[in-house]
């Protein structure tokens, strides 16, 4: 049995997402002893014996769907997002001081992966809607990647995930090389998910109880407000652009 929580799992974060773990396990009394933080996500996803992680909207609508099911979405209480939604967070260096995504227009343009819904779709719709166009790409492997390449120069732009935004400026130094100049509109947020063979509103249940069980630093450490219900279709309704050229 898999339970992993990777999606915004920095090494300052490893101590509360294990302590949400563990409190979700003791409701529901059963689940693997730890998370998972090895190996594919690909792989945790399509387990069989998946009982719980977090995937982002751009694989459950590409391919997970049908082949999981939805638990529930968090909600951050992001600024200007509805309840368990999200977007994403244009950044440029500070240094540069670029005072609108036009002047980015034609700039390399760094992205974590072709299929992420705030590194790469949401982005990249937002360009189109305004007749903007990113430069050259590079694919970095990661958000926090993404904005190491713009801070040391090697990109010019990137677009991040708005809480992993917020947790990169609270636990790394990119936020004070870093700014943000535009913001996508919102989409649902990563959702929690499960395998066919589990129980997921028994999983829920779990989850509901355990968001307040957590004492208020592990709350606020995750940004976790509490969960809500976004129903699949919502997920399937966001808009998927073309693939990147690299």
């Amino acid at each position: 049995m898999i339970a992993s929580l990777p999606m915004y799992d920095l090494p300052a974060l490893h101590g509360a997402h294990d302590r949400f773990w563990q409190a979700i396990r003791a409701v529901l009394g059963y689940g693997p002893a730890a998370l998972l933080r090895r190996g594919d996500l690909w792989d945790h996803w399509q387990a069989p014996d998946l009982l719980l992680s977090q995937t982002c909207g751009f694989p459950y609508r590409a391919r997970l769907h049908g082949h999981v099911q939805l638990v529930a979405t968090p909600d951050f209480g992001l600024p200007d997002c509805p309840a368990g939604h999200y977007n994403s967070v244009f950044v440029a260096r500070r240094s540069d001081r670029i005072t609108a995504l036009k002047e980015l227009s034609g700039q390399r343009f760094a992205f974590n992966e072709p299929m992420s819904q705030s590194g790469w779709a949401a982005p990249k719709v937002h360009l189109d809607s305004l007749g903007l166009a990113h430069g050259p790409l590079l694919q970095t492997g990661g958000h926090a990647l993404s904005a190491a390449a713009v801070a040391e120069g090697r990109a010019d732009f990137a677009a991040l995930d708005a809480q992993t935004w917020r947790l990169l400026t609270r636990h790394t130094p990119l936020g004070e090389a870093l700014e943000v100049v535009a913001r996508t509109a919102p989409t649902p947020a990563l959702p929690y998910i499960t395998s066919l063979t589990q129980n997921a509103a028994d999983l829920r249940a779990a989850m509901d109880a355990a968001v307040m069980a957590l004492d208020s630093p592990t709350r606020d450490a995750l940004g976790l407000k509490t969960l809500v219900t976004i129903p699949s279709q919502d997920y399937l309704a966001v808009t998927t652009p073309k693939p990147p050229q690299i």
